[in-house]
């Protein structure tokens, strides 16, 4: 089992960046591939992006391809998602979740979720 907790949230302009860091407990964090998921008041919550177990693998939400990038570090048992050129578009709360192998798009397959950390994107 892993639990994770996401932080780096914040307010921001638009145009500007964020990094979100995904921080997991348990030995075994190398073995799970990472998503990231976001949800704005009232919407369903979306795919972001996400990264194999090893890192060697990542995927991206058409909307964010190109301005925002995922990696981990599992010696530190973290994962990272840099976010450049936000939008106000991308205001939402920011989820991490962990699922053993596999790579997911949709939320319902990953098991294992953070609480969230709220990313806001000013005009």
């Amino acid at each position: 089992q892993v639990q994770l907790v996401e932080s780096g949230g914040g307010l921001v302009q638009a145009g500007g960046s964020l990094r979100l860091s995904c921080a997991a407990s348990g030995r075994t964090f190398s073995t799970y591939t990472v998503g990231w998921f976001r949800q704005a008041p009232g919407k369903v919550r979306p795919f972001v992006a996400a990264i194999s177990w090893s890192g060697g693998n990542t995927y991206y939400a058409d909307s964010v391809k190109g301005r925002f990038t995922i990696s981990r570090d599992n010696a530190k048992n973290t994962v990272y998602l840099q976010m450049n050129s936000l939008k106000p578009e991308d205001t939402a709360v920011y989820y991490c979740a962990a699922a053993l192998r596999h790579i997911y798009y949709s939320d319902y397959e990953y098991p294992y979720w953070g609480q969230g950390t709220q990313v806001t994107v000013s005009s």
